[in-house]
């Protein structure tokens, strides 16, 4: 009887199994690059919309929608808008630590976003928090404007 004969099923070879776990690993390394290459390019079209275009009338009436909707839910106050704290020139730190004079370091349209609600709501009588809502790896992450319409304390 040869060993063949003697074992009931044959099975697969480790060698074939390290081939089949290499190609699926490449498989896997192949879809991460795509992920990266999509979202590199998502970022860079974020950037240039952040650092070359206007706040469109399409953006002004997401503001509006949403603060109309956390009015609706009782709320005193809504996120109107989001961006990476790396685009302020002292990424996020005067934000960060409330410093006078954070606004200053804005750029693009977190700028203006910013003179626009000098402009528009704050003669309204709102204010404008500007907070670091992430903090990926113990570093400012992102920053929130947040548009609030407190009652006065009195």
């Amino acid at each position: 009887m040869t060993a063949s004969e003697t074992t009931p099923r044959s099975m697969t070879s480790a060698e074939e199994l390290r081939k089949r776990a290499l190609e699926l690993q490449l498989v896997e390394m192949e879809r991460d690059k795509k992920i990266k290459a999509r979202e590199a390019k998502k970022h860079a079209e974020f950037l240039e919309d952040f650092f070359r275009k206007q706040i469109s009338e399409n953006e002004r009436a997401i503001i509006k929608r949403l603060v109309m909707k956390a009015a609706a839910d009782g709320k005193y106050e809504a996120m109107i808008f989001s961006f990476p704290s790396s685009l302020c020139t002292d990424s996020g730190r005067g934000i960060n630590n409330n410093l006078p004079g954070w606004q200053n370091t804005l750029q693009g349209k977190a700028k203006e976003f910013y003179d626009l609600f000098q402009e528009v709501a704050k003669p309204q009588g709102y204010g404008l928090k500007a907070v670091i809502i992430s903090f990926p790896g113990g570093i400012p992450g992102d920053v929130g404007f947040f548009l609030t319409w407190q009652p006065p304390v009195e």
